[in-house]
């Protein structure tokens, strides 16, 4: 049954299993007084970085559930999560069979398997996308039913490896609709909410960044050190800054009157995404290879970055901007 892991001593305790404590904590204590996208977004994304500096695969979680509850409210009649669920977004459709969704008499099922499910084991319910009869839609699933089952041996990832993201299998589980078709994509929030993943990313950067800053205050810095720290210093301040005005402006336009989301979210998250890259390189050829191999947190705050990062779309995304703005010459001074 999906739900919260059974303790064990710490010393046993896996990646998964402390991450699925935290992201519990989480969603009790802290989750219900996150502001909506709209409502003080700059504020959401600063839990987001702070989250991910912490531990980039409970943002990972954290992120899930915060966006399903954006959903809910955008497209459920202004639902949100009740005490006790924990809530995933399982929409990525790579190549492959995929999720199927049928509607009877009874209602709407679900079949198939979903890859990249973050919380496999520790969600109570999810948003799942999958392909029906009229369309792609979303659909909400409680995880309690014996058809949705984690995929075992489907995560043996390193980086990320707390955000437990194992492919879920699917039987014949009811499902709700959420929204029409293409709904989920087609919403403001859609984009909104990927910025709040690029925040997660540049919460993961300065955890990255860390033993060079901690270098530079003990006064352990060769002059060479001293420059990478100054570029990441710039990298990291100008991400900032980008990311609480991206905030500001949702809030001053959150049902995209201008029609400017998505060139918003496609600038955001590759500036982010280049910001954290660079940071990554110029950490690295900064400290050299001791961090990596004495400072566990550190080297699993690298490896965590290095595969969340690739949820990035890279040049299709920078692509897609070129396209925009060039349609639209007016973006480029916006």
């Amino acid at each position: 049954m999906i739900g919260t892991p059974p303790e064990s001593p710490d010393h046993l305790r896996t990646p998964q299993l402390r991450t699925a404590d935290l992201f519990a904590d989480f969603v009790e204590r802290e989750a219900p007084s996150v502001p909506l996208p709209g409502r003080s977004t700059a504020r959401r994304f600063a839990v987001l970085m702070a989250l991910g500096r912490r531990d980039l695969s409970l943002a990972r979680l954290a992120e899930g559930h915060l966006d399903a509850a954006a959903i809910l409210h955008e497209l459920d009649h202004h639902r949100l999560p009740a005490e006790g669920e924990r809530w995933g977004v399982w929409a990525a459709r790579p190549p492959g069979p995929g999720t199927h969704a049928t509607r009877s008499d009874r209602g709407w099922t679900l079949s198939g398997v979903k890859p990249y499910c973050s919380g496999a084991h520790a969600c109570t319910h999810a948003l799942v996308s999958a392909d029906a009869e009229d369309g792609y839609r979303l659909f909400a699933v409680a995880l309690d039913h014996p058809g949705a089952q984690p995929v075992e041996g489907t995560w043996p990832a390193i980086g990320m490896a707390g955000s437990d993201s194992l492919e879920m299998s699917f039987t014949d589980v009811p499902a709700k609709a959420v929204g029409g078709v293409e709904c989920y994509l087609e919403r403001p929030g859609f984009q909104h909410g990927g910025i709040g993943v690029a925040a997660c990313w540049l919460g993961g950067a300065h955890a990255v960044a860390a033993p060079l800053y901690e270098r530079g205050a003990a006064g352990r810095l060769t002059a060479h050190a001293a420059a990478h720290l100054g570029v990441v210093d710039v990298l990291l301040n100008t991400a900032d800054a980008i990311l609480r005005q991206a905030g500001e402006d949702i809030d001053a336009d959150p049902l995209d009157a201008r029609d400017e989301a998505r060139v918003r979210s496609l600038r955001v998250r590759a500036l982010a995404e280049k910001g954290c890259t660079e940071v990554l390189d110029h950490v690295g050829r900064a400290t050299g290879a001791g961090p990596l191999c004495y400072d566990e947190r550190h080297a699993r705050a690298v490896a965590d970055l290095t595969v969340y990062l690739r949820q990035h779309h890279a040049e299709a995304d920078l692509a897609e901007l070129g396209r925009l703005v060039t349609a639209d010459p007016a973006e480029a001074t916006r």
